[in-house]
């Protein structure tokens, strides 16, 4: 094999190349704190890292929808808890008006409060979220669940769905609440045997009647009326309890997210980040590699074989 001045030349001039782009290579890692520069440096490295940012993205997703969801159930449950309250001041009136020593004008001031406060709980039963969404009717959102007619009967206009969100990995919560199951209907036993189920208003507008009403007829429609408003109580309360099972739910799943995400960025820091103390010490490695072969490029480019020749 024959040695030539080029032959050393080349082989001298490709080394130094070689190491120059390894050194180039690590300052840029180190500059990113990236272990991956270029996807086509490292595809299968590359899919892991695309992999893992879309888990982490996805979580956050899902927070951002609990946190939406926290929002609407806390008007929700203010809302029920207000309905709540005004049902207990109506029952609170009805006893007072159950009284013998009330006579017909008293009872006509406190049936004449009793209305205001029916009024509002109408008002709370179609009560809207931030964006304007009907709380209680159910996947009608954009209609006014309750409305009376000119005789002042109230019907519901929503529906008994219940629509569901993600909110992880195969969890699910729901976010709207049927109306016909916060503002309930009652069991009314008839005089005759006969039952039938009344509507929560119709319950109340019947109850106030019978305030209205002097005499036997007037007592007995009071004591039924408040065998039912403890129904009509008791249909809040579960709904109040429903609510605070999802804002529970929501809770948790929101302390899962956040252990999921920790966990995921961890291992994503471990497939993409830069060890920075290796990465330096390799650096120098390779600074002192290049540094020898241009010294000894120095050298060789100044010798010739007929330096050699007598």
């Amino acid at each position: 094999m024959k040695i030539s001045t080029s032959v050393q030349f080349d082989r001298a001039s490709t080394t130094m190349s070689k190491l120059q782009n390894e050194l180039a290579t690590s300052q840029a890692q180190i500059s990113s704190q990236k272990q991956v520069l270029n996807p086509s440096d490292a595809p299968s490295q590359t899919a892991t890292i695309l992999r893992i940012n879309s888990l982490i993205d996805r979580q956050t997703s899902y927070g951002k929808t609990i946190d939406s969801l926290q929002g609407r159930l806390d008007n929700e449950n203010t809302t029920l808890s207000s309905a709540s309250d005004v049902l207990i001041r109506i029952k609170e009136l009805a006893i007072q008006a159950n009284n013998g020593t009330q006579g017909v004008a008293t009872r006509q001031i406190i049936a004449t409060e009793m209305t205001g406060l029916r009024d509002q709980l109408l008002s709370l039963a179609n009560s809207t979220d931030t964006t304007g969404n009907y709380i209680f009717a159910g996947s009608q959102v954009r209609t006014q669940p309750f409305s009376a007619n000119s005789a002042g009967a109230v019907t519901y206009s929503g529906d008994q769905t219940r629509m569901k969100v993600e909110i992880g990995e195969q969890r699910t919560v729901p976010i709207n609440r049927p109306g016909s199951s916060v503002f309930v209907r009652v069991v009314r036993s008839e005089s005759d045997g006969s039952s039938s189920g009344v509507g929560f208003f119709q319950a109340l507008d019947d109850l106030i009647a019978a305030v209205k009403t002097p005499g036997a007829n007037g007592i007995s429609g009071m004591k039924r009326g408040l065998t039912e408003v403890d129904a009509l109580h008791q249909g809040l309360v579960l709904a109040q309890a429903d609510a605070g099972t999802d804002m529970q739910v929501l809770a948790q799943q929101s302390v899962v997210l956040d252990d999921t995400k920790l966990n995921l960025k961890t291992v994503l820091s471990n497939v993409a980040d830069l060890d920075m103390a290796a990465a330096l010490t390799q650096m120098q490695k390779q600074i002192l590699s290049l540094e020898a072969a241009q010294s000894s490029f120095a050298k060789i480019s100044q010798l010739t074989l007929f330096s050699y020749l007598r």
